[in-house]
């Protein structure tokens, strides 16, 4: 079985210049931190951030804009990082807002390998520019399409050797949807243990859809 445990610069040397970088977490809470830190002390750029949130000034997210990697921003919550902020008002990179239900549901969209979805959040707002509207029994909807990723930063409590993660709490949130939706997908972890060690009820992320694990 191949060895997925790698330290933490090997994991991020597979994110390449113009990739698309999803990153879980909700602010500090399930956020990959470490990965997120390592990836502003490389050399790539011209990145896409696919997050549920551009975090705060003490995340390592607001560390990743200000390193002027990212070139487009695809995210529900922008409020805490002024450089986001900047970015709407100056034009140096992208900025797309996206509901946060809708962003996780394109996400598990790209995941499942569907086309994309119908959506009534948005209709007759600034959401619906550029979109394509369509009328099922009388309601409109628009047609949400879905977002995958070269790359996914995600965050768990423990993992075994086979990938397998178990993810508790409010954590979850991002995390598991972002592991479907990415070619590589690598986990920061706090605990490693032996296959077959967690039991089967609590795995939350399959090992099938993990690449790369780093213990913090």
């Amino acid at each position: 079985m191949k060895d997925k445990i790698k330290d933490i610069k090997e994991a991020v040397a597979v994110v390449k210049d113009g990739d698309t970088v999803m990153v879980g977490g909700f602010l500090q809470c399930g956020n990959p931190q470490h990965l997120v830190r390592a990836l502003s002390e490389t050399s790539v750029k011209d990145l896409t951030l696919v997050s549920s949130d551009t975090g705060s000034m003490e995340t390592t997210n607001y560390g990743l804009l200000k390193s002027g990697k990212v070139k487009r921003i695809m995210a529900s919550y922008i409020g805490g990082n002024p450089e986001a902020g900047n970015f709407m008002v100056t034009g140096e990179a992208e900025v797309i807002l996206v509901p946060q239900g809708t962003l996780a549901e394109r996400i598990r969209a790209g995941g499942a390998g569907l086309g994309g979805y119908l959506s009534p959040v948005g209709i007759g707002t600034v959401v619906e520019e550029g979109k394509q509207k369509l009328t099922v029994e009388g309601r409109e909807y628009l047609l949400e399409l879905p977002i995958k990723a070269n790359v996914a930063f995600i965050r768990a409590d423990m993992a075994d050797r086979a990938g397998n993660l178990r993810i508790t709490g409010s954590a979850r949130n991002f995390n598991v949807v972002m592991a479907t939706a990415a070619d590589h997908v690598v986990a920061q972890v706090s605990e490693i243990v032996e296959t077959g060690e967690i039991d089967p009820n609590d795995v939350t992320v399959p090992g099938i859809f993990v690449d790369t694990i780093v213990k913090i």
